[in-house]
């Protein structure tokens, strides 16, 4: 599926299963493309609040990664991959909850691992996308 000014393929070949959930199995990018590539966002506010709940910080791990693409006139629309992790199963599911809905399809490629911790106990989820788009300067 071609988006985005034919900036972007996302592929899902009927050769193979499709996805799990959603999200692409690749994504292509094409040559003079734009690319921005955000360091592992954790789920903590501008105030230093670390909520104790899985789904809002995923919420703030998103959230971080917005102002980052809005820093550089990106925004979710220009995500091609998202690597998640989490420290528990239980937190799969309410981190992919806040994905799904950020995320529409054509979703980007994706990937999620449970992880044994992060710096800081209380994290439970870190987020990093990478995002492209066509070339503009």
């Amino acid at each position: 599926m071609t988006d985005r000014a034919s900036n972007l393929d996302h592929l899902v070949p009927d050769t193979m299963p499709a996805p799990f959930a959603a999200y692409s199995h690749g994504v292509v990018v094409r040559n003079g493309s734009d690319m921005v590539f955000c360091s592992g966002q954790l789920g903590i506010g501008p105030n230093a609040h670390v909520p104790e709940d899985a789904a809002a910080q995923a919420e703030l791990c998103f959230e971080n990664a917005r102002s980052i693409l809005a820093a550089c006139g990106m925004s979710f629309a220009d995500v091609v991959r998202i690597n998640a992790f989490v420290t528990d199963r239980a937190y799969m599911r309410p981190y992919m909850d806040v994905r799904d809905r950020l995320f529409p399809q054509p979703a980007p490629a994706s990937t999620l691992m449970i992880v044994s911790g992060f710096t800081r106990e209380e994290f439970k989820v870190e987020v990093e996308v990478i995002a492209a788009r066509a070339g503009s300067r």
